[in-house]
């Protein structure tokens, strides 16, 4: 998979936008970025396509921008040499492909049918919009054309929003998915750019979805985890589970056995996808301990942040 297709993957979310005045496109760009997106797909459907590219890409070049709705090999052209740094078209024109591939372009058609996913394994390709999504057929139909075509992994883009968003996430062939609700036109047009970044930080959050998992609580030794435990099944009815180093009470609570990470101890924090969460935070200034990751069966299922947050040490852990 292509480097920037695989940066889209980490983000999750790709915006997709329509400028009608490339005014828009440097403040719509910070706010995408400030609300934790940093990517966007600028479509060419308008006359301002091109320039809102270059503006973006020149101010904000951590920004991850492509082009939308390219029809034509001299469209993606123009697009490229102002600065975007992928290629997204409605539907599979194998000249647009194949220009796209001689001249090193990520692009990514649009498919809808098997054998529109034929002819992009024939193309070499290994990513493929799925357009229009819901309209489509959904998740059932990508789900669908996934079986018979492994090796081919999806980008759904229409009809895509907050409610369904983590049940196209969920499945392991879609690499990230197009949407627009959080860059709705009618906001772009009055200048709300706080309320698009508002929104663009609701959809990451809804789409990482943090949820507080337990608290680790550090004991001196074992019988003063025992009878914490003890203490709080008598209280709460939580019930125990002894386990070699820990005990849970309920699901709230790891008692530990003896002094673990932590002053105080730790605490868990559950994400839906903690490679992406991983990404996010790095973005927003935080630090992973790279020696704490636990993989089982060749997946991450938790890692520790660097330093410590109120006497607890912070982990992640995969939902």
């Amino acid at each position: 998979m292509n480097a920037v297709i695989e940066e889209l993957g980490k983000i999750g979310i790709v915006p997709v936008i329509a400028l009608d005045d490339a005014k828009d496109a440097e403040p719509l760009a910070k706010a995408l970025i400030e609300g934790g997106l940093p990517a966007a797909e600028v479509t060419f459907r308008t006359a301002a396509a091109e320039e809102s590219i270059k503006i973006m890409s020149e101010k904000f070049p951590e920004l991850v921008v492509g082009a939308g709705t390219v029809l034509t090999p001299e469209q993606a052209d123009r697009a490229m040499n102002a600065g975007a740094k992928f290629i997204v078209s409605p539907g599979l024109n194998p000249k647009v492909v194949k220009h796209c591939l001689d001249k090193g372009y990520p692009i990514v058609p649009g498919t809808s049918n098997p054998s529109d996913v034929e002819v992009a394994i024939e193309l070499g390709l290994d990513v493929v919009k799925f357009f229009p999504a819901e309209a489509a057929g959904g998740l059932n139909m990508i789900k669908s054309m996934a079986a018979p075509y492994t090796q081919m992994k999806f980008m759904p883009t229409g009809g895509i929003n907050a409610g369904n968003l983590k049940s196209y996430l969920d499945f392991n062939k879609i690499v990230c998915c197009g949407g627009s609700w959080m860059v709705k036109k009618d906001l772009v047009t009055a200048g709300d750019f706080e309320g698009i970044k508002n929104l663009t930080r609701e959809a990451v959050d809804t789409m990482l979805g943090f949820e507080m998992r337990h608290v680790g609580m550090n004991m001196a030794n074992a019988e003063e985890a025992e009878e914490l435990a003890d203490t709080l099944e008598k209280m709460f009815s939580f019930p125990k589970k002894v386990g070699n180093s820990s005990i849970f009470s309920g699901t709230g609570f790891e008692i530990m056995k003896k002094q673990g990470r932590g002053t105080h101890g730790h605490i868990a924090i559950a994400t839906n996808y903690i490679e992406r969460a991983i990404y996010h935070l790095q973005k927003r200034g935080f630090e992973f301990d790279e020696d704490s990751r636990v993989v089982k069966e060749g997946k991450l299922k938790a890692i520790y942040f660097k330093g410590s947050f109120g006497g607890f040490d912070m982990h992640l852990v995969q939902k």
